[in-house]
């Protein structure tokens, strides 16, 4: 009950009374339910910030075996939050956590081991590591063909349903898709609107239409029959998705029987027209011998081309090929950065934190403890740390002031920062002289 509404909350007041529900779970041992207060309690969620509660509860639930706690104890040991700044017990959290099936453990390990934090640095353990986690992104992305991976407009100029020229792209389609998983009734307008856009001739319209009949939705239930003339209808235009939804019904035998021979001439057709997804089509069946002779070179050749404009899977396969040497000369370091590539390119904040790209939340404690730790580290620090710890303090005292003030809060406290950003420093300077400035005047005037 307390995820349901959560996930369909919009404001304060809904999120709160999620939480509410989650603490009558806890209470009742509800694991679950303890992992997300556990969580509240950690980052301060609607005033509950407790560290200490927070830990008590984690560390209940490690014994209980739950790989988000022993992940959470990693983290607040390896940096001395709440608990004793403890790198060995970090190093056994997380080691449990990977094994209990943590996504995050197992990216930090990988980071460690990559990187020789606390660990003797070894590529092959980290690479093993990163395996875990891009093998589990990579089997979600299979069971998933829409993936975004370049804007597609759905009326090309040509096309103009109207002097407003109503354009739809791929990242519209992803949205709609989203909505419609989640049982939002907005599905509807997306195939109103692409319906409209086909009437005009949109072939991209077509295409994205046969995606849905592919996939499957309350607007549009599955129907490979339907998908296949929309496809057809949009490859006859000579349209690259279109060309590419009749090579996955031909390849995966939807609607037709299986046809390697035709889905490898319509995949051949969209890729010379640089649709990605294509692209790594051609390349998995060479990769994997299906209907055609295994050819790692010219698999290679088409995963690389479906890289460069980002799609994942293709990513991932070039990761597997360094990793084992297929058709490549071997090359752990390579296989990592090709891994760590496909990670960035999910933008999972969280997993982008494990591997020390960015941390995964705005935590005001844990900023304040790092900027300590580098000015102890070195005496050259303390005057950045100083004028980032201005910035810290200033933008945490704006965030009050508006959480507090309910008439401004509408002005979102995030957008100052954004606004001036790596420019803190100059303005802190600069009001630094201002008011000097002032007080000499009022001294000496």
């Amino acid at each position: 009950m307390g995820i349901k509404i959560l996930q369909q909350s919009k404001g304060q007041r809904q999120k709160a009374q999620a939480y509410i529900f989650f603490a009558k779970a806890a209470d009742l041992g509800n694991l679950k339910a303890m992992e997300k207060m556990a969580d509240a309690l950690l980052f301060g969620n609607f005033g509950m910030q407790n560290i200490t509660a927070a830990i008590q509860l984690y560390e209940l639930l490690a014994k209980e075996g739950s790989y988000k706690a022993q992940n959470a104890l990693g983290f607040l040991s390896s940096y001395g939050i709440g608990m004793e700044y403890n790198q060995a017990k970090a190093l056994i959290y997380y080691t449990f956590g990977s094994a209990g099936g943590s996504m995050m453990s197992q990216m930090i390990l990988g980071y460690r081991y990559l990187s020789g934090i606390n660990v003797l640095q070894n590529c092959e353990v980290a690479l093993y590591h990163y395996k875990k986690v891009a093998d589990y992104i990579a089997d979600k992305l299979e069971k998933s063909e829409g993936i975004p991976v370049e804007k597609v407009r759905l009326t090309e100029r040509p096309e103009n349903l109207s002097s407003n020229s109503e354009i739809l792209d791929w990242d519209i389609y992803q949205y709609y898709k989203f909505l419609a998983e989640r049982g939002d009734v907005q599905i509807q307008k997306a195939l109103y609107y692409f319906l409209k856009a086909a009437k005009a001739g949109s072939a991209n319209a077509m295409a994205f239409i046969g995606k849905m009949y592919l996939e499957g939705n309350d607007a549009a239930p599955q129907n490979n029959a339907t998908a296949f003339k929309y496809f057809s209808m949009a490859a006859n235009k000579g349209n690259a998705i279109g060309l590419h939804g009749l090579g996955l019904l031909y390849f995966y035998g939807k609607g037709v029987p299986v046809n390697y021979g035709e889905a490898l001439k319509y995949f051949q057709k969209a890729a010379e027209k640089g649709w990605p997804n294509a692209q790594f089509q051609l390349g998995f069946m060479y990769y994997s011998g299906s209907g055609v002779w295994k050819d790692y070179k010219l698999a290679f050749k088409y995963f690389y081309l479906a890289s460069q404009s980002g799609q994942p899977l293709a990513i991932y396969y070039l990761a597997e090929m360094y990793a084992t040497g297929a058709g490549v000369l071997r090359s752990c370091r390579t296989a990592v950065e090709k891994r760590l590539k496909l990670l960035k390119k999910r933008r999972c904040i969280q997993w982008h934190f494990s591997c020390g790209i960015e941390l995964p939340f705005k935590d005001i404690h844990l900023a304040r403890r790092l900027y300590d730790m580098a000015a102890q580290t070195s005496p050259d620090a303390h005057m950045p740390v100083f004028f980032a710890l201005v910035k810290l303090e200033t933008m945490h005292l704006l965030r009050d002031i508006l959480f507090f003030n309910q008439f401004t809060m509408r002005w979102k406290w995030i957008k100052l920062d954004d606004t001036l950003g790596q420019y803190w420093d100059l303005f802190a300077i600069g009001l630094i002289v201002a008011m000097l400035i002032y007080l000499l005047r009022n001294r000496y005037g």
